[in-house]
């Protein structure tokens, strides 16, 4: 069940949820409007699943950052994000897609007990701008069944991220970078 802008906006002053920082005119309907950070990292050599992304990292300028097709982008959240009680889905939105943007496909789950800056994936269609801070997507917040089981409490290899992640996919492959 996913929870209604009101009831996310209830959640939030209770406690149950974190969104920091936290703007009530960014709810909708059924989700909150996150943005992007000040921060991409840029990943545009060959990649290996077996080895630690290469990247170069800038930060995103007032004035904008292009992005062009082709090349890999890991951004970040401008809000951190989590709940005990309730998972989340973070996704683009239609006026990102709109012009060529595609976020946070892969892995749009978020699992209870991770409160995160989100990692985003990033491509692009066409060269396009963005800027820092700029509204980049919708976060639903989802009701649970059963016991819960904060991710926090499973000693999963993304449970302290802190920032920009790069893929540690190589952990897990044979032969891998360790």
């Amino acid at each position: 069940m996913i929870l209604t802008g009101p009831a996310i906006a209830a959640a939030q002053t209770a406690g149950e949820i974190v969104i920091d920082p936290y703007d009530p005119a960014r709810l909708s309907p059924n989700a909150y409007d996150w943005r992007l950070g000040d921060t991409l990292r840029i990943c545009d050599t060959d990649l290996d699943a077996a080895s630690p992304t290469p990247y170069a990292e800038t930060a995103i300028p007032d004035s904008g950052y292009v992005l062009h097709p082709g090349v890999l982008y890991l951004g970040i959240t401008h809000e951190r994000t989590g709940s005990e009680a309730y998972a989340q889905f973070l996704n683009g939105n239609r006026t990102t897609g709109a012009v060529g943007i595609w976020v946070h496909v892969s892995a749009p789950l978020g699992h209870q007990g991770h409160a995160i800056h989100w990692t985003l994936e990033i491509r692009a269609a066409r060269p396009v701008r963005v800027y820092p801070r700029m509204t980049f997507g919708k976060l639903v917040f989802l009701r649970c069944l059963g016991t819960p089981a904060s991710y926090q409490q499973h000693g999963l290899k993304y449970a302290a991220t802190a920032g920009i992640d790069i893929s540690r996919l190589y952990e897990e492959l044979a032969g891998g970078a360790t």
